[in-house]
């Protein structure tokens, strides 16, 4: 993404072109986290369904106040020792023009806040992938509000903020590996690591009760994901923005197709889970490197994301952690891996005048995205535990086991994501999990079990 810096040429005017794009690409990003909810809520079992989509969208309400509050200006205000930035214009959005533009662009200032908003909202909701079916949802809320300015307002300043360390190093992040992905992925495994396992991880059934809400989800998050990236040029002026909406097109794909060949292959099938995931992990790995390479290097980053992610969600059974829909499988390790891979295959064109080291430019970026991978991963791991464990033992991040067993969506929201009554009252029967069968390990989410609703009254 590029900063927000006066350029010497002489000053940009307002472009109606770039401006309604940015609108647009803005939407688009918006949509992506409704997609979330579905992809998240397709996965879980029946009874946690209403909570994955809560839990998503929520951060729509959480993330925009505190954005306009204070987020924006801690994010891309001027800068404070490369770490956070601050401008008190920026507090409340009180003191921007509307004719005021971004600097060194032709959008103007809000424009490019509520583009950035879209990337704030997301990034926490992704991180509730791997906490399924076992947070409060009060807790839960309070840990977005705590995560968004002591983690993901800070982050976004190192990586896209005038200023910011790894803006100044030269870490390539186009739109988000750092920022976003191995952001969110290093916090869910922080958190999972304090508030522990499901009950029955490893030994019940956890599959997802619905596959066609999470093709629905993932198409819409594919669809989406364009504005998320091409946008993160912040304009048509070139051909950049091109470059990385066609490298996203062609990262999906490869990666998808790579995980259905490794499904084919370790377990003898191709599921649609697989082909969802396998999508969203080449989505992830093109976000910091689309704008980096050539069309045949997002060939290459969407497979080695493919294959590399398939294998890692299964990490989760052999070492014990429950990520319940592998955030940590699919965003943290494609995230790394595609931050990674600019090392290699930035072509010295597009984004960034660096080469990789298949390009000419040794290894000199490869570690400079190293540096960038392991001081986001490090910190968001680290801050994300310690607000996972202040936050357990004052109001308590669990929910009780009899309500984990019951069904959380009752509990905590007294509803429930079906109607099996067929008229809005009465007693509903005991039915067959949805989807019940033993776990094949292959895909995102292979834990997420079925289970039957208890006989209940539901209220009309």
């Amino acid at each position: 993404m590029p900063p927000g810096s006066t350029l010497a040429a002489d000053t940009p005017q307002l472009s109606a072109a770039n401006t309604g794009f940015m609108l647009i690409c803005s939407a688009l990003v918006m949509l992506m986290t409704p997609g979330l909810a579905f992809f998240y809520g397709g996965m879980v079992r029946v009874k946690s369904t209403l909570n994955m989509l809560m839990m998503s969208f929520v951060s729509l309400g959480i993330v925009t106040v505190l954005w306009v509050l204070y987020g924006f200006s801690v994010a891309f205000g001027t800068d404070h020792g490369g770490l956070v930035g601050w401008q008190g214009d920026y507090v409340g959005l009180g003191g921007i023009g509307l004719d005021q533009l971004w600097d060194g662009y032709t959008i103007p200032v809000y424009v490019f806040a509520v583009f950035q908003l879209m990337f704030a909202v997301i990034t926490p909701a992704l991180i509730s992938g791997a906490l399924a079916d076992r947070v409060k949802f009060t807790a839960w809320a309070l840990f977005v509000a705590l995560w968004a300015t002591i983690v993901y307002f800070p982050v976004a300043h190192w990586v896209w903020g005038t200023g910011g360390w790894a803006f100044e190093l030269g870490v390539i992040d186009f739109a988000g590996g750092t920022a976003v992905h191995i952001n969110a992925g290093a916090a869910a495994l922080g958190v999972i690591l304090v508030i522990g396992r499901r009950v029955g991880f490893k030994k019940d059934p956890m599959r997802p009760h619905s596959l066609p809400l999470v093709m629905l989800g993932a198409g819409l998050l594919w669809f989406g994901w364009f504005g998320f990236n091409a946008g993160s040029w912040l304009g048509n002026d070139d051909g950049v923005g091109a470059l990385m909406f066609l490298n996203t097109q062609i990262a999906t794909a490869a990666a998808m197709l790579a995980w259905l060949a490794y499904e084919k292959i370790r377990h003898g099938a191709c599921t649609t889970l697989g082909a969802a995931s396998g999508a969203v992990a080449g989505l992830v790995a093109v976000t910091p490197s689309g704008g980096s390479c050539s069309p045949l290097g997002a060939i290459a980053i969407g497979a080695v994301a493919g294959l590399l992610c398939a294998m890692a969600v299964g990490l989760k059974f052999r070492f014990g952690y429950d990520d319940s829909l592998d955030v940590v499988g699919v965003h943290l390790v494609g995230g790394v891996v595609g931050s990674l891979l600019v090392g290699l295959f930035a072509t010295g064109g597009g984004q960034s005048k660096a080469q990789g080291l298949f390009y000419g430019g040794g290894v000199e970026q490869l570690g400079k995205q190293a540096a960038g991978v392991g001081a986001v991963l490090a910190y968001s791991l680290v801050a994300s535990a310690a607000l996972a464990f202040l936050i357990d033992r004052t109001i308590g991040m669990r929910v009780d086991e009899d309500e984990e067993v019951g069904g959380i969506d009752q509990f905590q929201h007294a509803e429930t994501a079906y109607d099996f009554s067929g008229a809005g009252g009465g007693t509903v029967p005991r039915v067959p999990a949805a989807g019940a069968g033993s776990a094949a390990g292959s895909g995102s989410g292979q834990g997420a079990a079925s289970a039957a609703p208890e006989n209940k009254k539901v209220d009309a």
